[in-house]
C-alpha cells in the first residue's frame, strides 16, 4: 500500500536545463545513469547554481516530460528570472496532482524512490484518477536529519 495523498495545486512554471534521455523508456538502468550524469556535469559547471541563484524558494525540480516524441529531463527552479543556460519554461496545469513523500540519503536516491513508489505503487492504486501526460515532477525540499526531502508530483484527472 503506497503512500500518498491527491492534492489541488495551481498552475506553475519551472525554468529548466535540460537534456534528451535516449535510453528505453523501459530501460531504468540506462534512465537512472543518464540522469545522474546530468546532475554531476550541471553542478560541476555552474548551471545548477546559477539557476539556484535565481529561485524564488529553496525547492529544487526533477522534472521528466515528452517534448516533441523526446524523452527530456530537467533541472529547474521557480523563478521570474531567466538565465542564458535555461532551456525550457515549464508549464504544470492547476488541477489534481498525486503527491508521494519521502526522503533518502541523496538527492538521486530520494528522486528514485519517489519514482519508483509513485509509477509502481501509488498510480495502479489509485483506482479514481489516471496520469494522461503532461510533465511529473521530483521536488527536493530540504535536508533534515541528515536526509534529503520531498516529494514526487503527477497531474492527474479524475476517471
Amino acid at each position: 500500500m503506497a503512500n500518498y495523498t491527491l492534492e489541488e495545486k495551481d498552475s506553475f512554471t519551472v525554468l529548466g536545463i535540460g537534456t534528451e534521455l535516449k535510453s528505453h523508456y523501459t530501460d531504468f538502468a540506462g534512465i537512472n545513469k543518464e540522469k545522474s550524469d546530468f546532475w554531476e556535469a550541471i553542478s560541476q559547471d555552474g548551471r545548477l547554481d546559477a539557476l539556484k541563484s535565481i529561485a524564488t524558494n529553496d525547492y529544487i525540480f526533477a522534472v521528466n516530460e515528452a517534448v516533441n516524441n523526446k524523452m527530456m529531463y530537467y533541472a529547474g527552479v521557480m523563478t521570474e528570472a531567466s538565465i542564458p543556460e535555461a532551456t525550457r519554461l515549464i508549464q504544470f496545469p492547476k488541477g489534481e496532482y498525486l503527491v508521494v513523500k519521502g526522503e533518502g540519503n541523496t538527492s538521486e536516491e530520494l528522486s528514485n524512490t519517489l519514482t519508483g513508489i509513485a509509477f509502481g505503487q501509488a498510480l495502479p492504486e489509485a483506482k479514481d484518477v489516471a496520469y494522461v501526460g503532461g510533465p511529473n515532477t521530483t521536488v527536493e525540499m530540504g535536508q533534515r536529519n541528515g536526509l534529503v526531502f520531498g516529494e514526487m508530483w503527477i497531474p492527474v484527472v479524475r476517471k
